[in-house]
């Protein structure tokens, strides 16, 4: 949903863009004082939008580059603990449950009788909490390209200290396309809990046909099925990467479904896409009975009537999704707003 991260203050003087501390004595207009109630986290979703945070005084709990990405953990008033990558707000601690159930349960339920989950990505940790809430699997595992992103999760994102040590994960710092290349296992759901596309950013290759069709699908097991978040779907961003995301799976499998939710963070409509070579025979009330008979604990956004409701868009995004003849390559990719730190490197 942006560029690199920014703090600044109400008066609208842009302050500490690269290195924050809290504890450092602002400089405002040639006053020193220390104003923590006037910081914020400032996202540029484009051009002329902006989506800002105010921050509650010990603002950023981490913010440093690793190899791959810039990483930022940001403590906020209205969202709580928020992890933003190359400047993208990637989940916040007080509504990152819907997020993540869209993203695992669908899936899982809409499976017979999954054992195994790969989740590309999925750093944090939301994503392998949501899957080991299923009895039926045997082993999550769980790729992600980035250790240090890894790290300050385990570290700062207690709500998933217990699926980090869960007996049946798998945690692997690998990129996910060579860890699937090389595996000679297969898997009955695939997971896409990556970072959004952007020029520069480690995992736009991850969006493509090639990858798809030919490292992706050969690695899920019989009537297994693939899941990714496909980025913006609201009326107004459906079109940056959602509906050619959309498309080029179909390229793939025999049947896919995108979906969407309103994640309250985002400011926006978020999308999702679910694929398989078998149809989705599922309704909602046996979605629910699935729901009652596999997961331990309570979901607290998904049961069957949403799921169903979120699979129908709009007329706007219904005839987008239609009508899209782009089919993402390398070559030929879409991005949205922002800039990763290769891009930037070079």
């Amino acid at each position: 949903m942006g560029e690199a991260v920014e703090f600044f203050h109400a008066n609208g003087f842009s302050n500490l863009t690269q290195k924050f501390d809290p504890k450092l004595v602002l400089n405002v207009n040639g006053n020193s004082h220390l104003d923590r109630e006037g910081s914020w986290y400032e996202e540029t979703i484009d051009d002329d939008l902006k989506w800002s945070f105010a921050l509650n005084v010990n603002g950023v709990l981490h913010k440093g580059t690793s190899e791959f990405q810039e990483i930022a953990l940001l403590d906020t008033k209205r969202f709580g603990k928020v992890l933003v990558i190359d400047g993208k707000m990637q989940s916040a601690e007080v509504d990152e449950f819907i997020y993540h159930e869209c993203l695992i349960h669908p899936a899982l339920l809409c499976h017979p009788k999954p054992k195994t989950v790969f989740i590309m990505g999925g750093g944090e940790g939301s994503a392998a909490r949501e899957a080991l809430k299923h009895k039926l699997l045997d082993k999550v595992v769980m790729c992600d390209i980035d250790q240090e992103v890894v790290d300050f999760c385990r570290r700062h994102l207690t709500v998933n200290q217990e699926a980090f040590s869960h007996k049946k994960l798998n945690l692997v710092i690998n990129d996910a396309k060579a860890e699937l290349e090389k595996s000679c296992e297969k898997f009955d759901i695939i997971v896409g809990d990556l970072a959004d596309p952007v020029e520069g950013g480690p995992c736009y290759q991850l969006y493509t046909k090639s990858f798809y069709e030919q490292i992706l699908k050969p690695k899920l097991n019989h009537g297994g099925i693939f899941v990714t978040q496909a980025g913006p779907a609201g009326i107004f961003t459906h079109k940056e990467v959602f509906t050619s995301i959309f498309n080029t799976i179909k390229q793939v499998f025999k049947y896919v479904v995108a979906y969407a939710a309103h994640i309250p963070s985002f400011a926006d409509t978020w999308g999702w896409v679910m694929a398989s070579d078998e149809p989705f025979s599922i309704n909602a009330e046996k979605m629910d009975r699935r729901i009652e008979e596999r997961i331990d604990g309570e979901l607290n956004y998904l049961n069957g009537a949403l799921f169903i409701s979120s699979a129908t868009m709009n007329k706007t995004v219904s005839l987008s999704l239609l009508n899209e003849t782009h089919v993402y390559t390398e070559e030929d990719a879409r991005f949205i707003h922002g800039h990763g730190v290769a891009y930037r490197i070079n």
